[in-house]
């Protein structure tokens, strides 16, 4: 038995090595699951739906950009409230989202489509005009983040220690692709079709986008370079949105991994880390804000009330985030027609005459689209308007402080861009919390890798813009 056994195990053996030697089992090691090349669409898409997420968080290791803007405030760990960048390390996750999530996929989906000899021209220029209004997009983020940045030697993979670029060399080269990328785009053609979340192919869309895009961007720098935002604004506004249906709205799914992660950080994590701040349910209780119910839930006992902002908060003692915020598939904005008609009011009183129509109407247009866009009605926003407070003739603190407040009130849900023209207009007057690190950061340190891992170029870098602090302004925060 032994010695029959021993022979059977020779013969399989025997087998194999003849199979070893006329077939080739090296695809045995493929896995068919894993594509060895990934499509531009795919690429493209996701790049989209991470630089979404990445400024939809609430995930208090990656995006406390609410609570810079005290929309919201925290419950038991106050401490991002009290400017606490360094524990989580913030602004590294940020930095890696944006560089390693986003820049990297467009820039491969870049590359595929260039080297694509198959694809129709007028499609592929589409293509890529939509790929730079997205790394523009990104960039502007960061550098509006960080200041120096990165830039001209970011993205190679055989350059590990890349050189920072001056913040407002990189803004305004930014601003220049813009203009190329607008000119590529032909409505005529096709472009990504259902691989663009955003606009699901729509090139008129991407136009319309875009162009409302460079006026944000310009606007942001009206105070350093106002005879170039003039003339750029004065030529975008026509081209850019004149109705609440034309915004970029990134629509999410019902279906994980596919939702909005504010119903993963907020619903399906079982936390209840955040309230409405007091800075912003003070604000709108004054003013009897219509949208005041969509932004926020009651309190208990009825009513609207905000914690403390920078303390630690009893949840069940204020008003929590509302229901519509907390949806699979509520939508995330890029950019609105409410923002826009914004930046219109903002042009005029900056005596960009050739924007069309008067400060008092945009900002008008403005709240209204505001109102209705959370559900409210035109009834709630003639009401609204009609109050001393709100009214644009009789609001107090000059363009700046009507239009800051009102546009701060908007932009709720959109903590980034709120945070942002807070830096600039100075709008709303927001105090730092007693307990506080720091005063309220206008900048993100660099992450704690670029000073580990490329440090020549950090030191470079954090002595340019005069110290890598939270309180050095950037090249456009004048006031």
């Amino acid at each position: 038995m032994k010695k029959l056994k021993l022979s059977y195990i020779g013969l399989v053996m025997a087998m194999v090595l003849t199979a070893s030697c006329t077939k080739d089992l090296t695809d045995l090691n493929q896995n068919s699951k894993k594509p060895a090349a990934v499509a531009a669409g795919t690429l493209f898409a996701n790049a989209e739906l991470n630089v979404t997420n990445t400024l939809t968080s609430t995930n208090v290791n990656l995006n406390i950009f609410r609570l810079l803007a005290q929309y919201w405030t925290e419950t038991t760990y106050p401490d991002e409230s009290q400017y606490d960048l360094s524990t989580r390390n913030i602004p590294q996750t940020f930095w890696h989202a944006l560089y390693r999530d986003v820049l990297t996929d467009l820039n491969e989906a870049k590359t595929i489509i260039t080297e694509d000899a198959g694809t129709d021209a007028a499609v592929k220029k589409n293509q890529l005009a939509q790929i730079e209004i997205v790394s523009i997009y990104t960039y502007a983020v960061l550098v509006n983040t960080f200041g120096n940045i990165p830039y001209t030697q970011a993205l190679d993979i055989n350059n590990l220690s890349p050189q920072y670029d001056d913040a407002k060399t990189v803004y305004l080269d930014l601003l220049t692709r813009l203009d190329a990328a607008i000119a590529d785009l032909d409505p005529a053609a096709g472009s990504f079709g259902a691989s663009d979340i955003l606009y699901k192919g729509d090139v008129a869309g991407w136009i319309k986008m875009a162009n409302s895009l460079k006026m944000r961007l310009w606007i942001i720098i009206a105070d350093v370079e106002p005879a170039k935002a003039k003339a750029a604004i004065e030529e975008a506004s026509p081209k850019a949105f004149t109705s609440a249906s034309e915004s970029a709205i990134f629509h999410y799914s019902t279906v994980p991994p596919n939702t909005n992660p504010l119903w993963v950080d907020l619903v399906q994590s079982g936390r209840l880390d955040f309230v409405g701040a007091n800075t912003l349910v003070d604000t709108m209780n004054a003013l009897s804000d219509p949208r005041l119910p969509f932004f926020l839930g009651e309190a208990a006992g009825g009513g609207y009330k905000g914690g403390i902002y920078g303390t630690s908060n009893d949840y069940s003692a204020f008003s929590p985030v509302g229901d519509l915020l907390r949806a699979k598939d509520f939508p995330s904005v890029w950019i609105d027609y409410t923002e826009v008609e914004f930046i219109r009011a903002e042009a005029i009183e900056r005596g960009m005459t050739g924007v069309a129509g008067t400060a008092a109407t945009h900002y008008t247009n403005a709240v209204t689209a505001s109102i209705v866009s959370w559900g409210g009605t035109e009834e709630d926003a003639v009401a609204y308007l009609a109050r001393p407070e709100v009214n644009y003739a009789t609001a107090q603190g000059g363009f700046k402080g009507k239009i800051g407040v009102q546009k701060w009130l908007a932009l709720y849900n959109r903590g980034f861009e709120a945070w942002t023209d807070w830096r600039r207009l100075d709008y709303p007057k927001l105090v730092k919390p007693e307990e506080a690190l720091s005063e309220i950061p206008v900048r993100f340190p660099y992450p704690v890798s670029e000073q580990n891992l490329n440090q020549i170029n950090y030191d470079k870098a954090a002595e340019a813009i005069g110290g890598d602090e939270v309180t050095t302004k950037l090249f456009w925060d004048k006031n």
